[in-house]
């Protein structure tokens, strides 16, 4: 037979023996008036398979399946066994057993059934939680003692039982009132759920119920009438099982919920003692209540730990880590908070300049040291009853309440107050460091507009004038619709760039540098483009602005560099002696671990230092020059050429020229445009060329599109040319194997 076929048939077994063996039980118990022990055994032993198929129905389910067939299986033990108990109790013959199968059948079913109940709509699939199942057990312990106390005070057939026939039977009313008491209320969430199946269950516990009620009441009779109540409510577990679950989502249980049934039961076995203490109740009460306040104050204790957890662990959801700052999270909660409420306020986006060279040129631990400083600074410069947060990385915000002024007035004070107050210097790592801030502002007021979508679009427009702070140089920029727009495309690119690196989409293209006197191609610079899936082949000026301001530009000139080497190594095993000129950025500057790796690079490669070239401008240079001068002398000691980049528009001055490793400088555009043109910038070329070989340094003018500029350089002596009288840029396969004829020809 197939491993399929049994898939086919068992289903249906199943459902036909749950009706089939409940009935067949109740046949055995009804063959005689008074069933003997022969058939009490039989209809026992049938009861218990059913519970048996019950599980065996639903076993290996999903989740909810697998919380429902321990419910179902407990459920049948607890049926079977308060239908043989009590039974066996009721038969003449059995005295001598008494009630403790009773309590033993009941204290084995409990846990399951009333644990299955517990687990309706919670996460785990365990039987039951323990500690619920503790108040569960108190709720029994207290029932029964308040049983023992009305049997007491109203007699009736069961005050002339005596204790060890009483009270297991007490005990076994007690669980099932507990549990109908439990299912009912789970039916009456259950009908705003639709869900027929917990209605099946309840009437099955109260046939349950019933059959021990029946026995109570009549003390020494009914015996059949029971069995039959109880074999019912066992048919009735069988029609839940089979009914398929609806879909519902689990929910993690509360302890709030335990703690009101915790209290409750305190309560109620506490005034229990009270009455059994005033009136002549028997030891059984007392014991009973005392023992449901015990269990329900640990219980409790258990509570308020775990609520004391809760608490904190909210708490921790809600606070930055590092610095101890409310988190993203937290000041997203409260931003949505003011615009529900209509409460006006500022919100400012504060992103530290440059601190990524921190990190790079004094580690992890010295950044992170940076950042609880900030945050201690900014809480101390901001306005009372305003919140400081921090977004992630080196971001934070600020939300503080508009008054004291106009709302250009507060936002504007806020920015200067917040860059102000930044000018004194940090103390890191035995280092005085000045942290240069970028804010971006802006305001809302209730008017209404931004309900619905007011923390997004508030962040949105800080981010806007935080981007035209960091773009303009500006230190504080308040939003200003006129001119601000919508930043989620640049947001969604930056995001994109990060997927696009990962893959791979990042591509090379190359311009010559041509050799002025000879027209020959001695060299080419490395310039990047992006390989958009969607937008195609995007320019540098599409996307290294947001990568800059991201702190994406060390990643992306990383990629650069790696695929530039390879490409120069695959020229030289080809025979052709190509340099290639890589910019370097800020962040790769204040990389001490720079000229390690770039010297793996080119050993994994095999390609000669000399083949490599590292552009730099005169504005990264400055930025620290003390970490750049680092860097730059020891990539010079590997042998590879540094160059100064757009040389001439800088700020730097000739003092550094003289200190630092440089082998090339490379004439910014803007000079070689105008040099056919203007007197003063013919002269500030020449001057610049005729220094430039007196310290030994090659110069390369960018820009060149004219075959006149061209021999106006070579006049002036310029050694090399780069610009579109040559070629634009173009990937590594267009790049011609053969050096082209010379443009000028010797005089």
């Amino acid at each position: 037979m197939s491993s399929s076929a049994p898939s086919r048939w068992l289903p249906h077994a199943p459902r036909a023996a749950l009706v089939v063996v409940p009935a067949a039980a109740v046949a055995a118990l009804s063959a005689t008036g008074r069933p003997g022990p022969a058939g009490l055994v039989l209809a026992v032993l049938l009861l218990a398979a059913t519970g048996l198929l019950l599980g065996w129905r639903t076993a290996g389910g999903q989740l909810e399946q697998d919380m429902w067939s321990r419910l179902l299986l407990s459920g049948g033990v607890l049926a079977t066994g308060v239908l043989g108990t009590v039974s066996c109790a009721l038969v003449p013959g059995w005295e001598a057993l008494g009630g403790l199968p009773l309590a033993a059948a009941t204290a084995l079913a409990f846990p399951g059934v009333y644990g299955g109940l517990l687990k309706w709509n919670r996460y785990s699939t365990s039987v039951a939680d323990p500690n619920d199942v503790l108040n569960g057990f108190s709720g029994v312990l207290v029932a029964v003692a308040i049983g023992n106390v009305l049997v007491d005070d109203l007699g009736g057939p069961l005050a002339a039982l005596p204790d060890w026939r009483l009270q297991p039977l007490l005990l076994a009313a007690a669980a099932a009132v507990v549990c109908l008491g439990t299912a009912w209320v789970m039916t009456v969430i259950a009908a705003l759920r639709s869900d027929p199946r917990i209605w099946l269950v309840s009437g099955a516990l109260t046939a349950v119920s019933a059959g021990v009620g029946v026995g109570l009441a009549t003390a020494d009779g009914a015996p059949l009438a029971a069995a039959a109540v109880v074999a019912a409510g066992l048919a009735l577990l069988a029609v839940a099982a089979v009914r398929q679950p609806p879909r519902s989502t689990p929910q993690p249980a509360d302890p709030a919920d335990s703690t009101v049934g915790a209290v409750s039961i305190i309560g109620i076995a506490t005034l229990t003692l009270a009455v059994a203490a005033v009136t002549t109740a028997s030891w059984p009460a007392i014991v009973g209540a005392g023992l449901a306040a015990v269990g329900s104050s640990l219980r409790l204790l258990v509570n308020v730990r775990d609520l004391s957890e809760l608490a904190t662990s909210r708490r921790e959801a809600l606070t930055d880590e590092l610095t101890s700052l409310p988190n993203r999270r937290a000041v997203l909660r409260r931003i949505e908070h003011l615009c529900t409420t209509g409460t006006p306020f500022a919100l400012g986006l504060v992103d530290l300049d440059k601190f990524k060279e921190v990190n790079d040129g004094l580690g992890h631990a010295a950044g992170d040291d940076l950042l609880r400083m900030i945050a201690r600074r900014l809480e101390q410069t901001v306005p009372a009853g305003a919140l400081v947060g921090r977004l992630g990385g080196d971001e934070f915000a600020v939300i503080a309440p508009l008054t004291g002024g106009t709302t250009a007035e507060v936002t504007g004070r806020l920015g200067a107050g917040l860059v102000g107050r930044f000018t004194d210097p940090f103390e890191v790592a035995g280092l005085e460091l000045h942290a240069d801030l970028s804010v971006g502002l802006t305001a809302h007021e209730p008017d209404g507009h931004l309900l619905g979508a007011c923390a997004t679009l508030l962040l949105r427009r800080a981010d806007a004038a935080l981007y035209d702070a960091k773009r303009a140089g500006a230190s504080a920029v308040v939003w200003d619709s006129a001119r601000h727009v919508d930043t989620s495309g640049r947001l969604a690119l930056v995001e994109e760039l990060r997927t696009g690196m990962a893959r791979g989409e990042l591509v090379l293209h190359y311009q010559p540098q041509v050799a002025v006197r000879t027209g020959r191609t001695v060299g080419v610079e490395a310039l990047v483009r992006w390989q958009h899936p969607a937008r195609g082949l995007l320019p540098p000026a599409e996307f290294l602005p947001a990568a800059e301001l991201h702190g994406l530009m060390g990643q992306l000139t990383e990629t650069v560099l790696a695929q530039s080497v390879a490409q120069a190594a695959a020229w030289h095993r080809e025979g052709r002696d190509l340099r290639v000129s890589v910019n370097l950025s800020v962040s790769n500057l204040l990389d001490r671990a720079l000229p390690g790796r770039v010297a793996g690079l080119l050993a994994a490669h095999g390609l000669p230092s000399s083949a490599l070239v590292l552009e730099v401008t005169e504005t990264v240079l400055m930025s620290d020059p003390e970490s750049s001068l680092a860097v730059l002398d020891a990539i010079a000691a590997l042998g590879i050429a540094v160059s100064i980049d757009d040389f001439g528009t800088g700020y730097a001055s000739l003092s550094y020229l003289r200190q630092l490793p440089v082998s090339e400088l490379k004439l910014d555009r803007s000079f070689t445009q105008d040099l056919l043109t203007d007197g003063r910038t013919d002269a500030i070329v020449s001057g610049t060329i005729d220094m430039a070989h007196r310290l030994g340094l090659r110069v390369v003018a960018e820009g060149v599109e004219h075959l006149t500029t061209l021999r106006r350089l070579e006049a002036l002596g310029c050694d090399e040319s780069q610009g579109y009288l040559h070629s634009r840029p173009v990937p590594a396969t267009a790049i011609p194997p053969a050096a082209p004829a010379p443009l000028l020809q010797p005089a």
